[in-house]
């Protein structure tokens, strides 16, 4: 098909811009047409328009290269042409001029052009339509604003990422930030708290020392308040006993005058009578003189009397006797019918175990051992105490050992115990309670173990005669002195085992387990108290056996007896306290302060050392078991 070229017979122009462009113009030229239009628009208009271009046209083709702007040649078909003819002769009798359809051959369209390609050619597309070159121009206007709009969204989009993600590492670092930021004010609050509460501790703690030594001010303000009440009886007791003390001389004064008038009386009469019997036997020798020659002498008979008197003098013998002895031995007849209970009961099993080893070729001296291993591995802990208890029982149980054997042993080895420095005689008494609740035969074996090693657990004292001992040595023998390669041990050592076996002995009545009867409890700590404030005398050995036996049941008396307690310590300050300084010995000083600081500090109300056992394998700062217990017996040393 042939190209012709586009042909304008009428041009025209209104307001300075042609109608039809010229046939010959270059696409450069119709470029630069068309931005003079645009820029003529703009001026005629008072308000900008949307579509406004700053920059001129640009042709892209193929793959987005860059086009020249060489004019082009609009060719039309002879068939178009001449069909459109008559239409162009329409449009140029109305004075417009219709765009002609032309092919693009030359164009050359790929199936492979990618999508960016389009919107040229739909450009081009719309440029053919038959629309007139004003709209044209506007839609092309239009599409390149649309394209740039696209591209500023693009890149809004692209900038608005951007700010985006610097916006959310601004927010993360804002984040940890017022994580450290509140981390920070936590550990800031946690200081303020712990500085809060350790003011609010201090506070507290002032307080209740500040309440505590209100309380220690109250209780010294009511001691003082006792002790002059006590002060104030004491003086009125004083004054009273002197009172009765004048009137008791004033009797004896009495007394005395009376039986000195009777004495003189009698003195008369015994004057009168012998004058009479001097004259009888002045008349009775005269007579006798008188009538010698016819008489002869008879011998007289002996001034004792005869068999009679012989007989008066043995029965006299024995009463003295009977005296002395009541006179040596002072204890409470139930205690001494106790102590020959148990003491026979002790006989009767050791000559059953004498009589089970004669007849028996085992040896059981291993189960002896084994038993007193496990009494000195006792310890004021809770658990220690039961374990060595449940091995106890073990052994009494095993049928290898007859058990009367194990028992003897176990009384035995409980009681040596006492003399060891590591002894415990809470924890013992604890362990003595445990297994004599299982074994209740055995409770009476201990106490006769105990009476035999230390009288005064009877209690019983005796008291040195010489016409009962034959000296001090068989004296103190007696009384429970050990003899060692033939020498006796001091006082001061005998006072320290006398001790010890008055505090197992104290502990035992004492002691309270849950679910275990004490078959030798408070009951009887009540009578041997009684017994001995009524029957013994106060010196060293009792007022020794006294302060040891309050030390360990005295706080246990008071929370069971109360008042009736009170009234035995009264008694034992008005009587036991004042024979003991009425001696006047300076050896009995130290043991009577003792007792005095017991009573006048109270004593009795706190709990002893060692009462409570401990329920962790922790002793006083992890010290060993010797030196936890050495200092409690240490100072037992110190009563002469």
């Amino acid at each position: 098909m042939e190209a012709v070229k586009l042909e304008i017979r009428r041009p025209q122009i209104v307001n300075g811009i042609g109608l039809e462009p010229d046939p010959d113009w270059s696409f450069k030229s119709l470029l630069s047409e068309l931005d003079s239009l645009e820029k003529k628009l703009n001026l005629s208009s008072s308000v900008s328009l949307p579509f406004a271009k700053t920059k001129s046209r640009e042709i892209y083709g193929e793959k987005g290269t860059k086009r020249s702007s060489n004019a082009f040649v609009m060719r039309v078909s002879d068939e178009e042409f001449e069909d459109s003819e008559g239409e162009n002769e329409e449009v140029r009798d109305r004075g417009l001029v219709k765009a002609a359809r032309f092919n693009c051959n030359e164009f050359y369209f790929s199936s492979d052009d990618d999508s960016d390609d389009q919107p040229c050619l739909d450009v081009q597309t719309y440029l053919m339509n038959e629309v007139g070159l004003v709209e044209s121009a506007l839609y092309e206007l239009t599409h390149e604003h649309q394209l740039g709009v696209k591209e500023e969204i693009r890149n809004t989009v692209s900038a608005l990422e951007t700010d985006l993600m610097n916006e959310s590492e601004k927010s993360s670092s804002a984040h940890t930030k017022v994580e450290k930021y509140r981390e920070a004010r936590r550990e800031v609050e946690r200081k303020f708290d712990v500085q809060y509460q350790r003011r609010v501790a201090e506070g507290l703690d002032n307080h209740l020392t500040a309440v505590q030594r209100d309380h220690e001010l109250k209780s010294q303000i009511e001691e003082r308040k006792i002790r002059s009440d006590a002060a104030h009886e004491e003086a009125k007791r004083r004054e009273k006993a002197l009172q009765e003390e004048r009137l008791r001389q004033e009797k004896a004064k009495a007394e005395a005058e009376l039986q000195a008038k009777l004495k003189a009386e009698e003195a008369n009469r015994a004057a009168l009578e012998a004058e009479r019997i001097a004259a009888k036997e002045a008349a009775e020798k005269e007579a006798a003189k008188a009538s010698k020659a016819n008489t002869s002498e008879v011998p007289q008979t002996e001034a004792s009397g005869g068999p009679n008197a012989t007989s008066s003098r043995v029965e006299n013998d024995k009463t003295n006797k009977s005296e002395l002895a009541g006179n040596m031995l002072r204890a409470a007849e139930s205690a001494l019918k106790l102590e020959r209970e148990r003491l026979q009961k002790l006989k009767e099993l050791e000559e059953i175990n004498q009589s089970l080893r004669s007849s028996s070729n085992q040896n059981f001296d291993s189960t002896g051992r084994l038993i007193g291993r496990l009494i000195r591995q006792i310890s004021g802990n809770k658990d220690k105490v039961s374990t060595q208890a449940s091995e106890l029982v073990k052994i009494f149980n095993n049928p290898r050992c007859p058990q009367t054997i194990s028992i003897a042993y176990f009384a035995q080895k409980v009681v040596s115990n006492c003399e060891s420095p590591s002894h415990s005689a809470f924890a013992c008494a604890h362990v003595i309670v445990l297994v004599t609740s299982q074994f209740p035969q055995a409770m009476d074996l201990v106490l006769a173990e105990i009476h035999r090693a230390c009288i005064y657990t009877v209690p019983k004292h005796i008291s040195y005669t010489k016409s009962a001992f034959e000296s001090k040595e068989a004296y103190w023998k007696v009384i429970g002195y050990k003899e060692d390669d033939g020498k006796i041990e001091s006082t001061t050592d005998y006072l320290v085992r006398l001790d010890s076996y008055m505090k197992l002995y104290g502990a035992l009545v004492q002691t309270e387990v849950a679910g275990c009867q004490n078959v030798h409890g408070l009951k009887e700590g009540w009578a041997w108290l009684a017994r001995f404030l009524n029957a013994l005398p106060a010196n060293m050995y009792t007022a020794v056996a006294l302060y040891a036996f309050l030390q360990m049941a005295g706080f246990a008396l008071f929370r069971k007896y109360r008042s009736q307690f009170m009234k035995m310590l009264n008694f034992i300050s008005e009587n036991f306290l004042n024979a003991l300084r009425s001696q006047d010995d300076p050896d009995l000083r130290p043991i009577t302060s003792k007792i005095q600081c017991y009573l006048e500090d109270k004593l009795f109300l706190q709990e002893p050392e060692g009462r409570t056992l401990q329920s962790s394998l922790l002793s006083n700062n992890m010290a060993p078991e010797s030196d936890y217990h050495g200092p409690y017996h240490q100072q037992s040393r110190h009563f002469y």
